[in-house]
């Protein structure tokens, strides 16, 4: 039987890689630079949503099990992997 969080983790991960590869079958569909573009740009929306998703249900179902300074240093450095990836 599969733990509830894992499952929930990976769900999310197949449902955020079906959505890359949709994104790319409507960018050869669309078959124009800005448009592909567009989409593009736009599953970069998707991505932070799912890093956070997916490390907070993780940090959920290990709560009882780590303690409150390693989960906060798991929080800073996810916090530092947006800071990083969003600042222009």
């Amino acid at each position: 039987m599969l733990n509830k969080i894992v499952l929930s983790m990976a769900s999310i991960r197949m449902f955020s890689g079906s959505l890359e590869i949709m994104a790319a079958l409507l960018m050869l569909r669309l078959n124009q630079i800005d448009k592909a573009l567009i989409v593009n740009s736009s599953l970069a929306l998707v991505g932070p949503f799912v890093l956070i998703s997916t490390t907070m249900i993780g940090l959920v179902g290990l709560s009882d099990k780590l303690s409150f300074g390693k989960m906060l240093w798991v929080v800073c450095g996810v916090a530092c992997i947006l800071i990083g990836v969003l600042k222009k």
